[in-house]
């Protein structure tokens, strides 16, 4: 059978609010992250994805709050991300409601943290967030921290493998160079993360026109992640599926409210 492409609404939020800028700087306020959780859960989205982008440059937890209101609202997967430092911060986010966690700055610190979240709750609960640039690696991929802010000089690709041995559920790729750009998904950070991938692979960053959504499913992404395009009223997702239903694509068609 089949799987249907998963639309999924990206909300950053930051002191509360949803936010959104160009590679992660210029941040614009794009509305409460309950209200447009619901929104999003009555347009078709297939899943919520929740980022809190300051909580680990700042020292903090996920505010719960949110958490916990969003999944009130919503009855589709919402995984939650940000500030997620042991297997505990995964079992307070998961009993508020998320379905999965995604980590980044703290898997990279301490990478036996996703053997640990794997082996407690199971694989299909946590999604590793890469946050990549193209930089002077093997690959010509490297991992940064912290939204973005922070490089490590680790390689993309070798870290995507280490992941996967180690027991990651899900790779979410976010290209830092495309993000906020409305210039389209990074095709080339996609295909060569699809080769040495061996779990499902969300494509982040870029999302611009309704053929971009197609290309980075040409290039090996499973889901397709945006943002901006939905915030500020580009695109509905329904307009997404549509598209992607008449390019022959399975999607999972629903009853837009």
């Amino acid at each position: 059978m089949t799987l249907s492409i998963r639309i999924i609404p990206c909300l950053d939020v930051t002191d509360g609010r949803v936010v959104k800028g160009v590679n992660f700087t210029n941040l614009i306020d794009a509305g409460d992250p309950v209200e447009l959780a619901a929104l999003y859960y009555a347009e078709g989205a297939d899943e919520i994805t929740f980022l809190d982008i300051s909580a680990s440059s700042a020292g903090r937890e996920t505010t719960l709050d949110i958490v916990r209101r969003t999944a009130e609202q919503t009855f589709i997967p919402l995984t939650v991300g940000g500030g997620v430092r042991s297997v505990d911060d995964v079992d307070r986010l998961l009993r508020a409601g998320a379905d999965k966690i995604s980590i980044n700055t703290s898997a990279i610190a301490r990478p036996e943290l996703i053997a640990e979240i794997a082996d407690r709750f199971g694989s299909q609960v946590l999604v590793l967030s890469v946050d990549a640039r193209r930089a002077r690696t093997e690959s010509g991929f490297e991992v940064t921290t912290h939204g973005g802010r922070e490089g490590t000089d680790i390689d993309a690709l070798a870290w995507v493998e280490k992941a996967c041995a180690l027991g990651v559920g899900e790779i979410l790729l976010n290209s830092m160079d495309a993000d906020g750009t409305r210039a389209g998904y990074d095709i080339g950070m996609i295909t060569a993360v699809r080769a040495v991938s061996k779990v499902p692979l969300i494509a982040s960053g870029g999302a611009g026109a309704l053929e971009d959504f197609a290309s980075a499913l040409n290039a090996g992404a499973d889901a397709l992640l945006a943002a901006s395009v939905f915030h500020f009223g580009s695109y509905r997702i329904r307009d997404v599926k549509s598209y992607l239903a008449s390019q022959n694509y399975p999607v999972r068609t629903v009853q837009v409210l």
